[in-house]
């Protein structure tokens, strides 16, 4: 009878837990869609979350965090390649504070990395709009911010599923990174800005950072960020 109680007052704990997250509102709901396609070296690997993790715990990242109207958004971080890899690295996390922005970054640094073949941005804008079902959270606007250095290769359009997901409210923000240099035996694809800019980029607001190599990723990432964070409504590509 004791074992019962307690199994029925901490199931009412969590039930009350998960209904007052449920209630808390948050000025942005944002996904950072990572590409790990085998494209992306280990040296790029290290380099792109290392970027990530200096960008989040930059000042001027934290300042735009808490400049909104509650002071807080909810981050949930992914990686993806072909359609088969698409993985939730972090999930949903309230990142209110200076503190809450470390802890975010100290798990993504500890996160183990993997590589997979192919390169499904469609299949990839998919998962990430999915992960808004269960968040928990409640907010007015809702960011996938994807990167990567290819164009979609396998799964659907990319364009497919950027229209199906700004029809439904979703802003999809771009970060290409121009490797000026072969990729598995083919020329460097100088126009990958171009495609990320028709093909993948939609909803209000929506705009991309062009990183011209993975050094600079980290800066790209960190005004990308503030942008997206302060809502900085410009559509003009920028290189980083």
């Amino acid at each position: 009878m004791m074992r019962r109680s307690a199994l029925v007052g901490s199931l009412a704990a969590m039930a009350t837990a998960r209904s007052v997250r449920a209630e808390t509102p948050v000025d942005l709901h944002l996904v950072l869609a990572v590409d790990v396609s085998r494209s992306i070296d280990e040296v790029e690997a290290e380099l792109q979350r290392r970027g990530y993790i200096e960008a989040l715990t930059s000042d001027r990242v934290i300042d735009a965090i808490l400049s909104g109207e509650h002071r807080r958004i909810a981050l949930c971080y992914t990686e993806w390649a072909g359609t088969q890899y698409q993985v939730v690295v972090i999930d949903w996390s309230l990142i209110d504070s200076a503190a809450a922005v470390r802890r975010f970054a100290d798990r993504l640094a500890e996160a183990p990395r993997l590589s997979q073949s192919w390169t499904a941005i469609g299949a990839a804008l998919a998962h990430a709009a999915k992960r808004f079902e269960t968040s928990g959270f409640t907010s007015k606007r809702r960011v996938i911010d994807i990167s990567g250095d290819g164009r979609t290769n396998d799964g659907p359009p990319a364009e497919l599923i950027r229209d199906r997901l700004v029809a439904q409210g979703v802003v999809i923000n771009g970060l290409p990174v121009m490797m000026n240099r072969t990729n598995f035996g083919r020329p460097p694809d100088l126009m990958l800005d171009r495609y990320y800019e028709e093909n993948v980029i939609g909803g209000p607001g929506a705009f991309m950072i062009v990183a011209d190599n993975f050094d600079n990723f980290g800066r790209a990432v960190r005004a990308k960020l503030v942008r997206e964070i302060s809502l900085n409504r410009t559509t003009r590509p920028i290189t980083a």
